[in-house]
């Protein structure tokens, strides 16, 4: 490994700014605290997404598919749909579909790392998730995290997505919180026997291979409290407010009608207590779960005790590993997922879809 500062391990040299603007400071106050509430870090695994690289983005590579996949063939498959829908909708002419439609279909048979299509580079990146974690248990949402200042509980409204337009930058300057903990996750490998020695070396092999470290920007989950610890109960979220929409639903409609107190797929917890058509028993159950949801929209609550169980909305975090090439792409001992695929109808040149062919009647071929 020779890049960057000789004297640095052949690691980029960091370079740290100071906050100057007053949002910016109180982000860096908040993440000095967190360091002293939370200052271990709690490991999940690895997630996966896209990136591209133009032939003048430099060292940077953006975010085309959010790094926020349970397995490399899940962000393959999400690049899949994106090509495809370039070839079937922007495609300015044959020359340029044909180009994107060769991409699906080696998409469609082979799990590929990284692809070129069109002069634009796309990778499958790694990325590691983990939390902070300290006496209190997992981290929750930092006071100056995003919150909107009118929250809005329409579960029809879009979320704003993960990762979107994100750009990654190894060369960005970084506040001082940023660049603590870019060097404290540098040596971060898998240890303890829980982890097979093949997943242990290919963690050892990647700090070398992947010496640098570029922090992605902090994610919301719901996690619940289990004996052994936190659980997730989502997904990735955008911004607590979106976490906290997902804990309402979990509320209202999931955790009842996994119990069976709800008749249907069309009632959720509060229009059947309102309604007063169920026994006693089940409106003390639903009359919690209403409770604790109405207690979600009168402040920012980010945790929650309802029936037992403690929710709460954690604070996550992604860091992706570099190297002289870039982002790095997934280990051979990561999950594989389901076999490549077609995932969408055939296009022609043109743009047209095509027939999907139809199988007929199996006929016995020895009766002759």
């Amino acid at each position: 490994m020779n890049y960057g500062r000789e004297d640095a391990g052949g690691q980029r040299p960091l370079v740290v700014r100071v906050p100057v603007e007053p949002v910016e400071a109180v982000a860096e106050a908040d993440a000095a605290d967190a360091v002293r509430r939370a200052g271990n870090f709690a490991v999940r695994g690895p997630v996966f997404g896209v990136a591209a690289q133009g032939a003048d983005d430099g060292a940077r590579w953006r975010v085309v598919v959010a790094v926020s996949a349970d397995n490399p063939q899940e962000a393959r498959d999400s690049l899949n749909s994106l090509l495809w829908f370039k070839a079937k909708d922007d495609a300015k002419d044959r020359a340029e579909r044909r180009g994107l439609l060769a991409a699906v279909a080696q998409l469609e048979r082979e799990r590929v790392e990284e692809l070129t299509v069109l002069g634009t580079r796309y990778r499958i990146v790694r990325a590691e998730e983990y939390a902070g974690e300290g006496s209190g248990g997992i981290e929750l949402p930092r006071p100056s995290d995003p919150e909107p200042a009118a929250p809005d509980w329409d579960s029809t409204t879009p979320a704003a997505r993960i990762d979107d337009g994100l750009v990654l930058d190894p060369d960005a300057p970084l506040t001082p919180a940023q660049a603590a903990e870019t060097l404290a996750l540098r040596s971060l490998t898998y240890t303890g026997k829980r982890f097979p020695t093949p997943v242990r070396n290919d963690s050892l092999r990647a700090r070398e291979t992947h010496p640098d470290v570029v922090l992605l920007p902090a994610t919301y989950t719901l996690v619940e409290r289990s004996s052994t610890g936190w659980t997730p109960a989502s997904s990735m979220h955008p911004t607590p407010h979106e976490a906290r929409k997902t804990l309402e639903y979990t509320l209202l409609q999931f955790e009842p009608r996994r119990r069976r107190f709800l008749p249907d797929v069309h009632t959720d917890a509060r229009t059947l207590l309102a309604s007063g058509d169920c026994d006693p028993h089940t409106a003390a159950q639903l009359a919690a779960y209403v409770a604790g949801a109405d207690q979600l929209r009168a402040a920012p609550v980010n945790e929650l005790e309802v029936h037992g169980v403690v929710y709460r909305i954690a604070r996550t975090r992604r860091m992706l590993r570099w190297g002289p090439d870039g982002p790095e792409t997934p280990r051979p001992t990561d999950p594989a997922g389901q076999d490549p695929c077609a995932i969408h109808v055939p296009l022609d040149e043109d743009g047209n879809l095509l027939p999907t062919p139809t199988p007929g009647p199996e006929t016995d071929t020895d009766n002759t």
